[in-house]
């Protein structure tokens, strides 16, 4: 298919809430081909449609043990804390330290419109949270406890020792 522009901070679409995606259909299809492509291609392991300028609620994720499609996401519970580093594709050479629920269960919609639950914990949990916060117009910069220095992104950080 084809690798799309990843929209980058200071682009408004990032900060717009996301409408439900209604039509399971080719044009679906595409979109998530599109985004799982330009994730792989970025090297990511999360692409929500708004980073591509779709304001649609979808969400492609791949922390390494195959590719997860969310569509229509809702988290409805989550578990404990975790406190590690995040970046994004869209906050290119930037990261942060943020705390996130260490399990989450979300119910959601596959490309066919089934309703599915699936339960993440540790870093695919991180990884569900910071996705489905760009579908509400939320970044990571908005919730981080603070933001890593570029040597702290060269090197080790007191909250590596907690993954």
């Amino acid at each position: 298919m084809a690798i799309r522009k990843i929209v980058k901070l200071g682009d408004e679409t990032l900060r717009k809430v996301c409408r439900t995606q209604e039509k399971f259909d080719l044009r679906l299809a595409i979109l998530l081909k599109d985004m799982a492509d330009t994730m792989y291609r970025a090297e990511g392991v999360g692409l929500a449609a708004p980073q591509v300028g779709v304001l649609r609620r979808v969400a492609v994720i791949d922390i390494g043990e195959g590719l997860h499609e969310f569509i229509n996401p809702v988290i409805t519970s989550r578990e404990g804390s975790q406190t590690g580093r995040e970046g994004c594709l869209s906050l290119p050479g930037r990261q942060g330290v943020v705390t996130r629920p260490n399990k989450v269960t979300v119910e959601y919609q596959d490309r066919k419109g089934n309703h599915c639950e699936l339960t993440a914990e540790g870093f695919f949990a991180r990884a569900v949270c910071h996705e489905l916060d760009h579908l509400d117009g939320t970044v990571y910069i908005d919730v981080m406890d603070r933001e890593l220095t570029p040597e702290e992104i060269e090197g080790h950080i007191p909250e590596d020792d907690a993954e």
